[in-house]
């Protein structure tokens, strides 16, 4: 990737030919510097929160949003400013400003973004940052809650239980992944099989569109409204806010773990697992995590499956006994605890962690290097190709897998409902996360192609025509548009129906109809027709 002074050069070249406007600084002034006297002209209140490369703080900033090291090299694209913002205002001028002078925006919430796309591009860029747009506003009258984009899941939780203990949210089980971008990738977690997806749960959002309008589900209208929630909202504007639909949890939930490795019958429980795990319980959550692990003199795979009942420990036990005997389950591998108390256990958090942690969690960087990459499941994987992939897995050692089980509401939502189309058909969701942590490009090359060559190996166990992906596991190897700059309708298809599937039409007609000149754009973006 170019270095950062090749970029600027890049910008400064580019926008000198750009046409000055009545609002900007004199024509001889600095790109940054008409940029940022078109935003004062543009905001209602003060921008002071604004780094250069210049500025002390700049790749503090930059950094503690970054949850992947793999973008934190020197290397890395920077972009030429970041700008927090603080108002509404703020971030109706950067849009406007930007569009003005050709600039391309990045906007970040949460900074979990598995390939960087919300922090980096290959064309000068500049990132707008949503992570002070936090607030969380329980209303249990209603049963609702508004979010801002920029509030973290923990946050979320945490703001719920203070108000109700019987209330919860569907939503991942990292607390410091931003609300912006979980939510308009679909969202899912451990109370999926009962509540669906978080984007199953939302009922109102607010987004400032290409012109600089501040839209609601009402005046945006149901196009739109349909497309955020599970098509990318970095596609069709900036999300301020969401209005969520609380669920209902029980007083106490009951959690556990258990191990196995394939030295001791783990392959039997695996496969027991695939049949029964979307036909158990809606009340039950039962994932499956897969690693590499060493034991004496030799290495193993070890399988944890770890689960949530929204309920108590005896119905649990008696509930597996009777269609999962293989797990073995017993009182002792049981905690009950309150709901919140669980979102802290499932982020392996000693039992007892006070919740505020869940505000109180780092939110970066991360020390080490990762890839992810996703896969469906529609039928059983054979025992015997279950041994093989153990084997794959104890050669490369680096990848790990979770399975997350289908089934209860993510059966009974049609596919078309929103954007995220994986839904009936479907047994289990599979993450693979390859991780390492040695520096340089060449270790990098040599993960990266540990990765790849991992998921090829898979193809012939999971979905095809087309291979599906989950769009918040985002994966520039299924497809990208390279430079950004220009969202080619071919490479677009070939990435967008293994996330979206036949939704990509109607994503491709509201994108043409709210920003018709691909303003909002990046690697993996909807494309508007002509485009």
């Amino acid at each position: 990737m170019a270095p950062f002074f090749i970029l600027l050069s890049t910008l400064v070249t580019f926008l000198i030919l750009q046409p000055a406007s009545s609002l900007d600084a004199k024509p001889s002034s600095s790109p940054l510097q008409n940029f940022l006297q078109c935003l004062s002209n543009h905001s209602n209140s003060a921008f002071n929160n604004i780094y250069t490369p210049n500025n002390n703080a700049f790749l503090t900033i930059l950094n503690t949003q970054t949850h992947n090291h793999r973008f934190t090299a020197a290397t890395a694209p920077k972009p030429f400013a970041i700008l927090v913002a603080r108002d509404e205002s703020h971030v109706q001028g950067t849009i406007l400003c930007a569009k003005l002078h050709g600039i391309q925006i990045r906007i970040r919430s949460g900074g979990h973004d598995t390939e960087g796309l919300s922090y980096i591009s290959d064309v000068p860029f500049l990132i707008l940052d949503m992570f002070a747009f936090d607030s969380v506003l329980v209303d249990i009258g209603t049963q609702t809650a508004w979010v801002q984009s920029g509030a973290t899941l923990g946050a979320v939780y945490y703001n719920i239980a203070k108000h109700s203990n019987l209330h919860g949210f569907p939503a991942g089980v990292c607390p410091t992944v931003g609300a912006g971008g979980h939510f308009s990738g679909g969202g899912y977690g451990n109370l999926m099989r009962k509540h669906g997806l978080s984007v199953d749960n939302i009922i109102d959002a607010k987004l400032v569109d290409v012109n600089g309008r501040i839209l609601d589900r009402k005046s945006m209208g149901e196009d739109l409204f349909w497309a955020i929630r599970g098509g990318g909202g970095g596609s069709f504007g900036v999300i301020l806010s969401w209005q969520i639909r609380l669920v209902p949890v029980t007083p106490k939930v009951t959690v556990f773990r258990v191990k196995r490795d394939i030295q001791n019958g783990a392959t039997d429980v695996v496969y027991k697992w695939q049949v029964i795990s979307s036909k158990l319980h809606e009340d039950l959550f039962v994932r499956a995590m897969f690693e590499v692990v060493n034991r004496t003199n030799s290495k193993t795979v070890e399988v944890t499956f770890v689960g949530m009942f929204l309920g108590q420990t005896e119905p649990l036990i008696r509930l597996l006994n009777q269609s999962f005997p293989e797990l073995g389950l017993v009182h002792s591998d049981c905690n009950e605890m309150p709901w919140i108390n669980s979102t802290l256990y499932w982020f392996n958090s000693p039992i007892g962690t006070p919740i505020e942690a869940l505000v109180n969690a780092p939110r970066g960087p991360t020390p080490g290097y990762f890839k992810t990459m996703s896969d469906y499941v529609k039928q059983p994987i054979p025992k015997e190709s279950l041994e093989s992939i153990w084997n794959l897995m104890i050669k490369v050692e680096h990848v790990k897998m979770e399975w997350n089980p289908y089934g209860g509401k993510m059966y009974e939502i049609p596919p078309t409902q929103t954007p995220f189309p994986h839904r009936s058909g479907n047994l289990f969701l599979i993450e693979y996360l390859t991780s390492w942590g040695e520096d340089g490009i060449d270790a990098t090359n040599v993960y990266l192609n540990i990765s790849r060559s991992f998921y090829e190996y898979m193809t012939p166990y999971v979905s095809h025509s087309p291979r599906e992906a989950f769009l918040n596991y985002r994966d520039l190897n299924i497809g990208a548009n390279n430079p950004s700059n220009v969202t080619r309708m071919d490479i677009a298809q070939i990435y967008g129906r293994k996330y979206f599937r036949d939704n990509l039409e109607r994503l491709v007609y509201v994108k043409s109809k709210v920003d018709p000149e691909n303003f909002f754009r990046h690697e993996q973006s909807i494309p508007p027709l002509l485009h």
